[in-house]
């Protein structure tokens, strides 16, 4: 296969776990990895049939109830094909916030929605950062490496939050930027 792409990727890490229908992979997907790596429908049943047609997995009939239902797992060669993927260093991060890219131009569009576009975004991560707790409260706990990755989801959209109120704050009082207040460390809080 010439290169994997992201939705393959999200499917045969997903087949790795265990064989799955494409209707559970995007199950699987809305409850875990959309919050950083997102898959939909119409691009989890075009990329079943390419992986397919590449060899790299196999579709078992497993009708349910009436229901049409295709059961897909990995191939030998779609096991390799993960294993390599999975032992080359990631992709560069590409960060797209559209609150980010209106904070940037408010200055030229708007000024006066800097504030508002601020705690806009701070709901926005502090509703992801709930969502992410109440998954971890959920969670099995036995897959130290995905709940890493749920860690440090919950602490980047903290971060966000915090960050974005912190400038809503800025704006609302006219103080510069560069004079705003460091957020207070919680270890230090608790010495004190």
């Amino acid at each position: 296969m010439k290169q994997l792409t992201a939705t393959a990727k999200v499917i045969l890490g997903m087949l790795a776990m265990r064989p799955r229908s494409g209707y559970e992979i995007k199950s699987f997907v809305d409850r875990s990895t959309r919050f950083f790596w997102a898959a939909s429908y119409g691009q989890i049943y075009p990329e079943l049939r390419r992986l397919s047609q590449a060899g790299l997995i196999e579709g078992t009939d497993s009708p349910t109830g009436g229901r049409q239902r295709t059961i897909y797992e990995l191939t030998r060669a779609g096991w390799h094909e993960l294993e390599t993927w999975h032992s080359e260093p990631g992709e560069h991060f590409d960060y797209r916030d559209e609150a980010m890219l209106k904070l940037f131009f408010a200055g030229a569009v708007a000024p006066k929605r800097a504030a508002e576009i601020s705690r806009e975004r701070a709901e926005q991560a502090a509703e992801v950062a709930d969502a992410l707790r109440a998954v971890e409260a959920g969670a099995p706990g036995d897959d130290q490496a995905s709940y890493a990755v749920l860690r440090f989801g919950i602490d980047l959209n903290q971060f966000i939050a915090d960050w974005f109120e912190r400038q809503a704050l800025a704006f609302d009082e006219g103080i510069p930027l560069a004079k705003l207040p460091a957020p207070e460390d919680p270890e230090e809080q608790e010495k004190g």
